[in-house]
């Protein structure tokens, strides 16, 4: 959960990867985070199981990061900065 009265940059970009099991979220991200500039935050909703810890790890091994993950109904959201 994010700390109350913490403010985190509004994304550039929304991705939806609801619906959608490994590892279609992490292609999805890697993707759309391409047409992300550097430096801007990617938004991607995702409530496969395995996408908090398959986001994180590819977020790291790409240079990108993870700057926030919550729950929210029926998943997780996360705010991704990219990196160089």
């Amino acid at each position: 959960m994010p700390e109350r009265g913490k403010r985190f940059p509004r994304p550039t970009k929304s991705l939806d990867c609801l619906g959608l099991y490994c590892p279609e979220p992490v292609f999805r991200t890697r993707e759309e985070i391409s047409k992300v500039p550097t430096g801007h935050v990617l938004e991607v909703l995702a409530d496969d199981p395995a996408s908090d810890s398959d986001i994180r790890s590819w977020a790291k091994h790409a240079g990108h990061e993870v700057i926030l993950v919550e729950q929210i109904d029926g998943g997780l959201r996360f705010l991704i900065r990219r990196g160089t």
